[in-house]
Formats: C-alpha cells, structure tokens, sequence
C-alpha cells in the first residue's frame, strides 16, 4: 500500500514523485522506460519567455527542475535584457542526455520513493475515489491519491506524410487502453497534435554559412541555490540561419503530402509553435521564418534543427533541409514527425488538479492541454503538493494569479480551458511587473518553507538576502549627494541631468537609465552586497510606482478570490443568470467570485448576481 503512485516519468512525474516522497509520502512511480525519465523528446533547452520564470517558480518552491537544468546546461543567456524586467527571461541550452542521467539518479537515489518499469491499464475506483492502479500485466497496486502524468502517450500515433504509425514519442511504445477506461469513468478527452524537427550529424553541416548565436558568458543560474551550480569552461554556441525561396517552393508543392494539410492529423496543434508548413501557409507574406541550430549532447553528435517541425514524407524532409543554408550537405539523423495523442479538457479539475468527479485522481502536465516541460512541471509539483496536504487533512495549497505564473496556468486551464497546446506567455499574466524572474524567490520561498521542500538551512539564507534588500534601500534613502561639480561631472549630464540641490541615492536610481553600480560610482560607495541583493534593490526603487500600483490593483483581485463559493450551488435555480453562464458555472463550479469573473462568457450582471446570492446566504 502506497500514500500515492505517480503514472508516468515525463516532466511532470518527476516533479510529482519527488515532491511526495519529500513531503514523506511513501510513493510509486510507474514508468514505461525508466531510461525515459525527464526525457527532452523536443527541444533540448529550459526557459524563455514566461517559462524560465516558471522554472524558477518550482525551484522557489522546492522542486527540482533549476537545479537539473544547472547540472546540465551547455549555454545560457539572459532574453529581452535590454527590455524591462518584466519580460526579462533566463534560457538555457541542455544537454538533454545529462538532464535526463541527472535526473534519473535524483529520482532513483530518494528516499521513500520507488520506481517500476511498466504500463497502467486501468484505476482502481473504490466508492467513487481512485484507490490505486491495474497494470497491463494484471498486477493491482494500491494507493491514497493518483497522479496522471501521461504526457503525449495515451494512444499516441506518430504521422509523417500518408503514413499514421502508433507510437509515442522517439519511437516509445504509447499508452493504450488507457484514455478509453478514463471516458468510462465519465471523463472526457479530446485530440491534440504537437511535433518535432529533425535532427542532424554535426559533422555534416558547414557552419561558415551561418551567423554564430553564442551564450552570454556570464555565470547565471536557474536555481536560487547556487551551491548545485555547476560552471562550464566553455559555452556550445548556437546557430542562426533562415529560410531560402526554394524551402518555401518545395514547401508549397508538397503542401498536400503533408500530414496537417493532407488531412491525416485531426488534433488541434499548437499556435504558437507551428510547423514550417504552417508558418509559410499562415504568415503566407513573410518571405522567410528564421531558424536555430542547437547542440543536443555534448554526448552526441546531433543537433537540432528549431524551428524547421514538419509531417511530410521523408524525401521532402531531404530536399527541404538541403535547401537551407549550411545543410546542402547534412545528413538527417532522425526525421521530423507530428505526434497526436489524447489529452482530458482541464477545466473537469479543481485548482488543486484533483478531478472533479474521482477524488484522489490528480492530472497534471501535457495530459490536461499544455505544452512545454516547464508548463508540465509545475504542474507535477502542485498535484503533489495539494495530494500531499489532503492526505494529512489540510487546506489545499492555490496560488493566485498575483503570486506566480504557475497560478496564471493553472487558473487559465481550469477555469478557461484549452482547445490547443496551452503555452505559458508573458501576456497571459496581468501583473507581470510582480511576477518576474529575478524575485521568485522572494515571492515564493515561504510557501515552499511552511509546506516542507525547503530546507531550514536554504530558508536561512534566503532571510538574510531578504533582509540584506530591506536594508540597502533604507540605506539609499539615507545617503545623499550634493549639486557639486564633482559629483555632477561624474553623473555625467548629457545621460542623466546635472542635479540641482541635494538628492538622495533612492531617488538618484529612479532616473531613467540609472543603474545601482553607476548611482554607487558617483556617490564613491563600495558595492557592498551581491548583485542579485543590487538587483532587487535596482528594481525596486527604479519602478517602485508601477510596483505599488500594480499591487494595488492584485489586492482588488484578492478580494474577489476571497468571496468563497459554496461548491453544492445549484446554478440552474439562479434567477438573474443568463442560460449561457447557468451551464458554464455549473459545468466549471468557480470556487470564489474572482475565478467566476474569469469564465469565457460570464457577464458583469452574472457576478453581481452570485454576490447578491452569496451575501444573502451568509447572512442566513
């Protein structure tokens, strides 16, 4: 008997099982290919936009993902840095070999956590609640809590040209059998398609032809505990080339022998993440789509081709890969494929990921509509969590959308649903100056801390960096400088503006361009904290009016998310509801008035009618 058996070792499994076994929870991993686990079955990189915040999201809270992603990297750099902080995003190239090694050993060196090597073929629902797993060889394994982590396996086909082969990912034997026991337990799923590029011998490329996209060469880190990091001597550069005439020609002529566009796939696939065909069909005026060659392994002698996912038949794939710049020569390792598989519309969970109709079935990761190992690791992570504090009667663990991106996630699918992919994007969030990447610690430290996957040596540390921000900003208010010659030659006019009278160091950085080490030279200060100390300060006090106000408007939210719901409500006995939003509420049962607001096709005279209602309530 287990407290809970995790199904799957993608991305988000690993997140799962790890999270339980640390909140000392006995559990089980069920896995088809423990060589799988963590697997980057696409791109071979953790971050960008949006997502590399929500990979230091999980870290702040005690996951694992930063600091496997600084075990294993091959080269980082800091996106948009010339932009506002908000939109600022740390991106790592990984060794996808290492990644998933490291991976591995975490997982298979924990403690209280085991791991077995097969296929689920069915849940156990005892009373209404799952109770534990049936494999396909017959064997019956019981537990508190299910987490379904499935990925792209549930009756994965792979399509390439007319060709339609089951399979799962990287040629992995797919899950069957499973998705049909799920709509035979009232759940629904649907079709979504997602796919691949190829994949080349680097020593078939001439990379003369292309421009060089090298990393930063400074020493950043996905994990707030720096002491996992693990510097490399040098940096695997990356490659930028774009697209010729003749790929959009060869592209247009064998546009019908494409899976997509010969009417193979029938999943919706992802917008933002098209195929090539897709991308000269849909921006059909663009004249050409950049690409990336990215190291895969220092292990291996492949690369990747970004950008370039494709269905069509091989011998197209040949003449469009020849027809780029520094590949007329190339040779395919692996062809690109679409995969299409069964996912379960989120919206049938509540925040915690738990399913709405079999308590004790969590889902989480690309089997509830999303994209990206970042999206699916979170997600691991909060069904763990919330699985953990049910089993010990506690209150369910949901972050708001002012607290985090993974809250922005989750919210969206649960209370929104998906018809694609699900991609984590910075203008998913309304308040993306709270939700950055440089202070997810500060944001959620102390929620990982009080719930048990942060250590009291690490939450030490991250008190005193707390402290050291508090106190250099009290400091910088108290320091000030004079209208002098001096000072003002080194101010240096022409960027900032001589001063006039006596100006402290606080208000000296809220001048454009500012920054703390030039406000520290012109005062002859020495830097006495660390720079992630000066860049919280720098921040801080440079948008310390878009902060505060931006805080005003998350504490209008608060409010909103503060008015519980009763979950027996029967909507259908509403007076003053549309007919739409009846059947919407009912379907999505919003546990407070915030997340009812939030509903696709709830109007602002459906809320006032829930609050009317809910008032009346408490007051009888």
């Amino acid at each position: 008997m287990y407290d809970a058996i995790v199904i799957g070792g993608g991305h988000a499994g690993a997140e799962a099982c790890l999270a339980l076994a640390r909140l000392h929870k006995k559990t089980l991993l069920v896995t088809g290919n423990i060589q799988m686990i963590s697997a980057m079955n696409c791109n071979p990189s953790i971050g960008g936009p949006a997502k590399g915040t929500i990979a230091r999201e999980i870290d702040a809270l005690g996951g694992e993902m930063a600091k496997n992603t600084d075990k294993t990297y091959l080269q980082m750099k800091m996106l948009n840095d010339s932009k506002g902080p908000a939109v600022r995003a740390l991106r790592a190239q990984s060794d996808k070999i290492r990644y998933s090694e490291e991976m591995r050993k975490t997982i298979l060196g924990q403690a209280g956590l085991e791991v077995l090597e097969a296929y689920v073929k069915r849940l156990i629902v005892e009373d209404g609640e799952c109770r534990g797993v049936e494999l396909e060889s017959g064997a019956v394994y019981r537990s508190r809590a299910v987490i379904l982590t499935t990925g792209t396996y549930m009756e994965a086909v792979v399509l390439v040209g007319a060709t339609s082969t089951p399979s799962g990912p990287d040629r992995q034997k797919p899950s069957v059998g499973l998705s049909a026991h799920l709509r035979e337990l009232g759940l629904e799923t649907f079709r979504l398609k997602t796919g691949t590029p190829q994949r080349l011998l680097r020593n078939s490329i001439d990379f003369t032809k292309m421009e060089l996209a090298p990393g930063d060469g400074f020493k950043y880190h996905f994990s707030y505990d720096d002491s996992v990091f693990h510097p490399i001597e040098r940096e695997w550069p990356c490659y930028l080339i774009h697209t010729t005439d003749d790929t959009r020609r060869i592209i247009l002529q064998n546009l019908t022998r494409s899976a997509m566009y010969g009417g193979l796939v029938k999943g919706v696939g992802p917008r933002y993440c098209p195929s090539i065909e897709d991308k000269f069909v849909r921006f059909a005026d663009k004249e050409r789509h950049q690409l990336f060659i990215e190291p895969e392994s220092a292990l291996s002698d492949e690369v990747y081709l970004q950008g370039f996912s494709t269905s069509m038949p091989h011998e197209v794939q040949e003449q469009m890969v020849h027809s780029l710049p520094g590949l007329e020569h190339a040779v395919i390792a692996k062809y690109a494929y679409a995969i299409e598989y069964d996912a379960l519309p989120p919206t049938q969970l509540w925040p915690t990921l738990e399913t709405k109709k079999i308590p004790g079935l969590y889902l989480a990761g690309q089997v509830n509509g999303t994209s990206g190992y970042e999206e699916a690791a979170c997600q691991g992570l909060m069904a763990a969590i919330n699985a953990s504090l049910k089993m010990d009667g506690q209150p369910p663990f949901i972050l708001r959308r002012d607290e985090a991106y993974i809250g922005v996630l989750i919210d969206d699918l649960v209370t929104k649903g998906t018809a694609e992919p699900y991609r984590m994007l910075t203008s998913r969030a309304e308040f993306r100056l709270l939700l950055r990447h440089d202070n997810a610690d500060l944001r959620l430290t102390p929620h990982g801390h009080r719930l048990g996957l942060i250590s009291e040596d690490r939450f030490h540390h991250f008190l005193q960096k707390k402290q050291a921000i508090d106190l250099e900003i009290e400091r910088l208010k108290s320091v000030y400088l004079l209208p002098t010659p001096e000072i003002n030659e080194r101010l240096g006019t022409a960027a900032f503006g001589e001063i006039k009278e006596k100006i402290s160091l606080h208000s000296l950085l809220k001048r454009p361009g500012m920054t703390y080490a030039h406000a520290m030279e012109v005062a002859r200060l020495p830097v006495s904290v660390t720079p992630a100390v000066a860049e919280q300060v720098e921040i801080e006090i440079m948008y310390e009016g878009y902060i505060a106000k931006a805080r005003k408007e998350a504490e209008k939210l608060a409010k909103e998310e503060g008015i519980p719901i009763p979950s027996d409500l029967d909507y259908s006995r509403i007076h003053g509801l549309a007919l739409e939003a009846r059947v919407k509420l009912q379907k999505i049962r919003p546990l407070t008035i915030g997340q009812a607001s939030r509903i696709s096709g709830i109007n602002p005279s459906d809320v006032a009618a829930l609050v009317v209602l809910i008032k009346a309530i408490d007051r009888h």
